[in-house]
């Protein structure tokens, strides 16, 4: 399975359909602990589940929607609204093994579902936008917003969960780093996804993955709705001009850290960044209420 297709193509649905756009399990992937889709609700649709014996992250993409989970929440909360990931902040839930949920779409609703196995119960919650992180990361032409859901200091076992935005034409994940081997504290081995949007309908982006030694090196176009697998090796991508891109990053692995190490040969370019793009933040974090 380490030579499947780093690439999944998302399934599309019609506005007013609910289903699921895209799957991944760790048995299709070929690694042991990170599962992902993307699950579309139609306006007055429902959908139930239970996280079994997984941590899960439920990412609200776009839409408004009522939730209850059990053990714990019986009484609906909202989830969102959002308008679309370029838009507007995050809107998500934690859910421990174990738990049982229901969602009610006020308005047509897209949900990331994010997870990996785990036996440990850290309290579910609602994470709202005022809880999520802001960092300006990189400069010049390789700045991007960082907007962490889950982070390493968040109660959870070993699910990882952050969004980026990368302007148009910008470069992001870069220097090129991995996270590939268990070497505390300075890396972590993870697995991790990307699932991509972009601003405009032709919006594109170029992500390539590749390891030190050349026994891989894939370059790869993704479109909105694309998800890349990162199994091991460096991992960098640009945004093609025209289209803000969007990613969200879903990790897991050995230890909860997001510690990596940079590919030497582009490692310097930290110690002299150009200043920020301007157009960064591309969304303002919520001041917390």
């Amino acid at each position: 399975m380490k030579n499947a297709a780093p690439l999944l193509r998302t399934r599309r649905l019609p506005k007013g359909q609910s289903g699921t756009q895209l799957s991944l399990t760790p048995r299709r992937a070929g690694w042991e602990l990170v599962g992902f889709s993307v699950r579309q609700i139609a306006a007055g649709g429902m959908w139930s589940g239970r996280s079994g014996g997984h941590e899960m992250c439920l990412v609200l993409l776009s839409g408004l929607a009522s939730v209850t989970w059990s053990p714990g929440q019986r009484k609906a909360v909202p989830l969102g609204p959002r308008r679309d990931v370029f838009t507007d902040y995050p809107h998500a839930i934690y859910l421990p093994p174990g738990t049982a949920f229901e969602m009610h779409a006020r308005r047509g609703t897209e949900i990331a579902i994010c997870q990996s196995p785990s036996v440990k119960r850290y309290p579910a919650r609602l994470i709202r936008p005022e809880d999520c992180g802001l960092e300006v990361r990189g400069g010049g032409n390789a700045t991007r917003q960082i907007i962490d859901i889950l982070p390493p200091a968040a109660p959870a076992d070993r699910l990882l969960v952050c969004e980026v935005l990368t302007p148009a034409g910008n470069w992001s994940s870069y220097p090129p780093h991995k996270h590939d081997r268990h070497a505390p504290p300075v890396e972590a081995d993870l697995e991790e996804t990307y699932y991509y949007r972009f601003s405009g309908p032709d919006g594109y982006g170029i992500q390539r993955l590749y390891t030190a030694d050349g026994r891989s090196d894939h370059t790869l176009r993704v479109t909105d709705g694309d998800l890349v697998l990162v199994r091991d090796g460096y991992h960098p991508f640009v945004a093609a001009p025209g289209d803000d891109a969007y990613y969200l990053n879903t990790l897991a692995g050995s230890f909860r850290a997001m510690a990596a190490t940079d590919d030497p040969r582009y490692a310097h370019l930290r110690a002299s960044w150009p200043p920020p793009d301007p157009r960064v933040p591309l969304i303002q974090r919520p001041p917390r209420r």
